[in-house]
């Protein structure tokens, strides 16, 4: 089953890679095409976020390993994670955008490279946050105006924040964090040679071609939904079912949809909250974002969890 979810993994980045290439060739064609953040809400909310919908199949195996009885316990200590990290955003806004960038590099450089690490070591940690830091890198690097928009509709205020910005932009120390995250790819390459690892390539330079050629917002969209998301699924699929990869996918569906569905709803809810306040593109980027982090934050400690239990 390892070899069949490498498998699917190398075709699907080869796919991606050309359908990056594809996408940003006719953005290329179509200079004025603008495309609404609705469309890249519907997006993050059906496809994005289903990758982290069985975390309550994974909070029940939490609930056993900790001989918690009551099945509720689990489903109020990972709101109140969420809602804690709402909170804390709303008072220090650029302390958590920070906590979120580091951890979300490391999140996505995990989730997207472990399948491919045998010897699970302390250095890897460095490896999967450098790797992972292409994101957050990428978008600066090519949109500096635009990314920096973002941070601030995301209530970030603060100026000397902005300085630092300006000043890696400035002195191109943006250049050499992404030649270090170049840097972590060959090194994954290169530490065990096989034909699988030349993916990791391919999605450096996928994220490359849509940050360079789409905005911060259409560029993250498509990676998380069509690369980091399809990705960590196939694994949860492959783990619901080892002997036919038909019957994972409908497994996948039918545990995902509620969760999904719930997220979904608390979405649309706070994006008609917000769109009282703020034009409709702000509210969605808003609610995008800061969405993110309060269910990155719970799903990060859900598998830190689990993974220190295993061990």
């Amino acid at each position: 089953m390892h070899s069949l979810i490498n498998k699917i993994n190398l075709y699907h980045s080869i796919i991606f890679f050309l359908f990056s290439c594809c996408v940003a060739l006719a953005v290329n064609q179509f200079e004025n095409l603008i495309v609404s953040p609705v469309i890249f809400l519907f997006l993050i909310l059906s496809i994005g976020i289903s990758h982290g919908a069985l975390d309550n199949q994974k909070g029940k195996k939490l609930n056993q390993l900790y001989n918690i009885k009551n099945s509720y316990f689990f489903y109020i200590i990972y709101s109140l994670v969420g809602i804690s990290i709402i909170i804390f955003w709303l008072f220090f806004p650029t302390v958590s955008l920070v906590l979120f960038l580091v951890v979300a590099s490391y999140h996505f450089g995990k989730e997207d490279t472990e399948f491919l690490v045998n010897n699970k070591n302390i250095s890897n940690l460095i490896l999967y946050f450098l790797k992972g830091s292409l994101i957050i890198i990428a978008p600066l690097m090519f949109h500096f105006v635009e990314t920096i928009s973002i941070f601030k509709l995301l209530l970030i205020q603060n100026e000397k924040f902005y300085l630092f910005l300006s000043f890696i932009e400035d002195n191109n120390i943006l250049l050499y964090a992404l030649s270090i995250s170049l840097l972590s790819s060959i090194y994954y390459f290169l530490k065990d040679l096989k034909i699988i690892n030349v993916l990791i390539f391919l999605d450096f330079f996928s994220i490359i071609v849509l940050n360079y050629f789409l905005t911060p917002l259409f560029a993250f969209t498509l990676y998380f939904c069509f690369l980091h998301s399809f990705r960590h699924s196939i694994s949860l699929i492959t783990e619901l079912n080892e002997n036919s990869l038909k019957n994972g996918v409908i497994s996948f569906i039918k545990k995902a949809m509620p969760l999904t569905v719930l997220t979904a709803i608390l979405y649309v809810v706070s994006l008609y909250f917000l769109s009282n306040y703020y034009q409709l593109n702000d509210a969605i980027l808003k609610v995008i974002f800061i969405g993110l982090a309060s269910l990155t934050f719970p799903h990060i400690l859900l598998e830190y969890l689990l993974e220190k239990n295993e061990k």
